[in-house]
Formats: structure tokens, sequence, C-alpha cells
């Protein structure tokens, strides 16, 4: 934990908490559409005006009311194949997706936090036209949980399972264009404690959260995450700043809201006015601009088509057994097969970690499995000009394993596996294309000589290039190499 006098000291500067809204790579939550996004034309289009409610307490949500008194219309674009009337507010929804529960369960538990053996499913009314209906559909899943920074420990307020909106298509004057395949996606909601007194421990907290989200089965991409982050200063309300994400200038983001908040203090001060709350946009620079007040507690009220959620102890104990690893863990675990930061690096930026574990079982030699499935298929690629696509399908996982098994039985060795993509790639059969053919020892040697006496002075790397290159991948490095100390000594 922080230690008293250190936090008390940085109280007076700041305190924040941070607001993740993460897609789940399932089915839709609600329905049993796919959670795909399309770019083709639409099949249908409808045009709907939206007013505010009142909320359980009775009262209209302030932020419900600033939308309202736009007088917008709403366009609606829908998928007769990817959407449904449940989308649309046409039909009650769905039992929760089964799925995207235990995902959601999943992320809870590796947070520390404790699941709700029933919960309630809410609606919270949004009329900004995202949500057909008025309401987005959000349930609190767990709560009282905690990471560890390097500060100290930062608490897990609540985790939250909802629906996602529709995207925006297009923006002008009134009217706002929505596409309703995003509608409907299932997102983890993850709401932090205000305990987050430094601008690192903003990111760090961030990057930490991240790192517990991609281990899970979560959307990745743009647009597949968004996070928000809740900044107060001495004597000013809490300001929500929305698309908070950007590591690279999150500490900037921060210390440029606090000198903000500041100035606005002593600028209301010395005209005697109340600062209130509201709702801010990062911009690229680090800097804010203000969006809309902040919501208020008047916007949430029971699901009525839809009964009390109960989850069982058996299906938290099967989510406890099945929890997935942490990419820092595993990045440990990489490290110390003998992979290089920069190869790990690649197998879980394009999380080919399943696929490099397969062919480890393989052949043991992480260093070449590295290669093979992550550069040697770009590199052929981009010399024979076939799409990635295609080379894909072409070096699927079976063709590397046959390739690397013949490597393991020394039907080849290293060095030709390139050779062998290669051919495939070229149309040979996988059969054809390991009948690689054998060198004599004496024509490498005699090669070499002949090099050595052409080009005189080289060092041995540079010899070893040249007859690698004649011989086109038919021989081993250790061959040429073992050739070359002898002739140059």
């Amino acid at each position: 934990m922080v230690n008293n006098s250190e936090k008390e000291s940085k109280k007076v500067e700041m305190r924040a908490g941070l607001e993740i809204h993460q897609q789940l790579d399932t089915g839709k939550l609600f329905c049993r559409c796919p959670s795909i996004l399309r770019n083709d034309e639409p099949d249908w289009v409808a045009h709907r005006k939206l007013h505010a409610v009142a909320g359980e307490s009775g009262e209209i949500d302030r932020a419900a009311k600033h939308e309202a008194s736009k007088e917008k219309e709403f366009i609606y674009q829908g998928y007769k194949d990817s959407c449904c009337l449940i989308e649309f507010d046409e039909q009650p929804p769905f039992e929760i997706d089964k799925e995207a529960l235990k995902v959601a369960m999943q992320i809870a538990l590796l947070l520390n936090c404790e699941i709700l053996p029933v919960t309630q499913i809410m609606r919270k009314t949004v009329i900004d036209g995202s949500n057909t209906s008025g309401f987005q559909r959000t349930l609190l899943l767990a709560r009282k949980g905690w990471i560890e920074t390097s500060k100290g420990k930062v608490g897990i307020e609540t985790v939250c399972l909802e629906e996602d909106a529709a995207r925006i298509i297009e923006k002008k004057d009134n009217k706002v264009i929505y596409r309703l395949d995003r509608l409907g996606i299932p997102l983890v909601e993850i709401a932090t404690s205000p305990e987050l007194y430094f601008p690192e421990q903003v990111k760090e907290a961030a990057l930490k959260l991240g790192d517990i989200l991609r281990a899970c089965k979560v959307k990745r991409g743009i647009g597949t995450i968004r996070q928000d982050v809740n900044v107060s200063t001495p004597g000013h309300p809490r300001v929500e700043i929305k698309g908070f994400q950007e590591p690279r200038i999150m500490i900037k983001t921060i210390e440029l809201e606090i000198e903000r908040q500041k100035k606005e203090v002593q600028e209301t001060n010395k005209k005697k006015t109340k600062i209130e709350g509201h709702v801010r946009k990062s911009n690229e620079d680090g800097s804010t601009s203000f969006l809309r007040p902040m919501p208020g507690a008047d916007r949430m009220y029971p699901e009525t088509d839809l009964p009390l959620l109960h989850i069982s102890r058996d299906l938290i104990n099967e989510v406890k057994n099945n929890l997935p690893k942490l990419r820092s863990d595993i990045r440990g675990e990489l490290k110390q097969k003998g992979l290089n930061e920069e190869m790990i690096k690649l197998v879980l930026g394009e999380n080919k970690l399943e696929e490099f574990e397969a062919l480890l079982g393989v052949y043991n030699n992480p260093g070449i499995i590295a290669k093979t499935l992550l550069i040697l298929p770009k590199e052929i690629a981009s010399h024979e000009k076939i799409s990635e696509e295609k080379i894909s399908s072409l070096l699927n996982m079976d063709v590397l394993e046959s390739v690397l098994g013949a490597v393991n039985s020394k039907k080849i060795n290293e060095s030709e596996i390139k050779h062998v993509l290669e051919s495939i790639a070229k149309g040979k059969s996988l059969k054809e294309a390991l009948n690689v053919e054998k060198i004599d020892i004496g024509d490498i040697e005699t090669e070499a000589a002949k090099i050595v006496k052409e080009k005189p002075g080289l060092n041995i790397g540079a010899y070893m290039g040249l007859i690698m290159a004649k011989f086109k991948g038919k021989i081993s490095g250790k061959e040429v190499n073992d050739i070359l100390q002898k002739l140059i000594k």
C-alpha cells in the first residue's frame, strides 16, 4: 500500500479512478446473433426519435434531459442475417449468453473480485440514439476486488457485464445514422476505486488491467476497448475524461487536467461561482474538451423482461479451475524457454501462443519454431509476391507440423526449412518439397575454396552468405562454417 505520508502529500494534488469497457469475443449478450461488424450495404433502414423517461427514483436524469433537448432523428441500419428484432426493440431479450458470462467471470476472478450469486439485470437510460430501446441492459457481476501496483493495491469497485451500443456511421445536422451490428455485443465494464494518486500510477494500473483483459477471450483492434478516467483535485468535483486509452499520452492528459482544474478553482473562487462536474473528451495532444453534463444516479431501473440471474457455486468453481494465464506470466515462461524479447513480442502480439506451443511439441527448439511460424511465411510472401492470406492457407499448421517433424526425424535440417516452405508456396506438394536434394560435402568444399580464392579478405559471415546463396538453402550453416574455419586457417 502507499505509505500514509506519501499518500497524504499526493491527496492534495489529485485523486483518480479508471473505468474500462472491453468487448468480449463471443456471441451477442441477449440474442443469438453473431458479434460481427459489416461494411456492406444494409438490408433495411428505420427512422426513430427517442425521449427521456424517469429512472427508478422517479426523476429524469439530467444528462438524458440534455440529450432529449436536441430533438434529434435517429436512422438505424440493419442486416436480415446478422441483426434481429431484439436489437430493434421489437422482441423481448433472450437469456444471457452463457459463454459471455463465463468470460466476464474469468476477468472478475483475475481481478480478485467476489462474484455475486444473485444479481438483477438493469436498464440504464441512454437517449443519444445509440440504443434503440432508449436504455442499455447491464448487470453488476462482481465487486470488492483489487490489483497490485508499484504504489500499492488499487481497489476494483465493480465488474459489470452489459451490451454495447450501436455504432455511428454518420452525423449531420439533427440526424444521426447508426448501424445495429455492434448493438448487443457483450461488454465488460471495470471500475476501479478512486485510489490512484499519481499520473504514473494511473498509467500503470491501465496497463495492468489491459494485461488481465488480453488473457481472456476479448476482441482486439480499434474500437473494441474504451477507457475513461475520473479525476478530481481539491475544491474541484469529479470530471470524467472519455477516450483515455492511448498509453503514450496518459500521464500528460492527467497532468494537463490537474492544471486545468486548479485554474478553474482559482477563477470560480474569485467570481464566487459553483463548479459542476462534467464529462470531457480526450484529445490527441493530451488536452481535453467539454462534452456534456455528468450523468446522475437517476438513470437505472430493473429489466422487467428477464428474471434474476443466479450464478451457482459449481459454475464459479468451474470458471476458477479454467482461468487463463496472464500475458506477463506467459512472457516470463517464453523467456525461460529461450525466446528473445523480439520473438516474445511477435508471439504474443500476433496471438500465436497456441500455435507456438503446438509446434514446440513437434520440434523442441523455440527459436526455430518462432521463426518458422512468424517470420519465414512473411518473408516468402514478400519475395514471391503472394498475399499473406494465401500464404497462411498454403503454410497452415498441418504443413508446418509436417516440415518441423521432418527436421526432428533428421530427414531435413534446420537450414532447409525455408527452402521447403518456398517450394510449397510455389506449388509443390508437401511430399515433393520435403524431398530435398542432398549436396555432397566435397562439392561444398570445392565451391567454398573457389569463393575464398576469388574474394580474399572477407570475414566468415560474408563467405557463409555467398556459399549459402549458391546452394539455395540445401546445406546447413554448421557445415559451411566448419569448412570455412579449416580453409581460412
